[in-house]
């Protein structure tokens, strides 16, 4: 599992005093760097082997201005041309978001997806979540 500790910024704010539904997605997308260091170490994104298909959020409570968000990334399950990435976002021992990002191995010249290789797909294995 990966963790990311993000502070909350004012402007991220609404007019519900609460963290704008929009910038969970972006926390998210963040938190799945170490995710793609995996596939390109040095993080030239030009280099980088994959596309997004597919997000979701679950807002299950309100995120507030003023306290820490850690967010929680985790390999849900691997598939022979993709695999799935867990989130869950956590504000003072609350989770307040959860996530899925699908993520697929693509080759950019040719215009398709390919299978994830087998050096990443053993890295993300040892990220696994436990099943539920």
């Amino acid at each position: 599992m990966f963790t990311l500790t993000v502070t909350p910024r004012f402007y991220e704010t609404d007019a519900f005093r609460h963290i704008n539904n929009t910038v969970m997605t972006g926390w998210f997308e963040t938190s799945r760097e170490p995710i793609l260091r995996i596939f390109s170490p040095e993080f030239p994104v030009r280099g980088l082997t994959l596309i997004l298909a597919l997000i979701e959020v679950d807002f299950v409570a309100q995120t507030h201005y003023g306290a820490e968000v850690t967010i929680r990334t985790s390999i849900e399950k691997i598939g022979g041309k993709s695999f799935t990435v867990l989130h869950e976002a956590w504000q003072k021992d609350h989770v307040v978001a959860r996530g899925k990002a699908v993520m697929v191995a693509f080759d950019f010249d040719a215009q398709q997806s390919v299978a994830v290789p087998e050096a990443q797909r053993a890295e993300l294995q040892k990220h696994l979540a436990a099943p539920q």
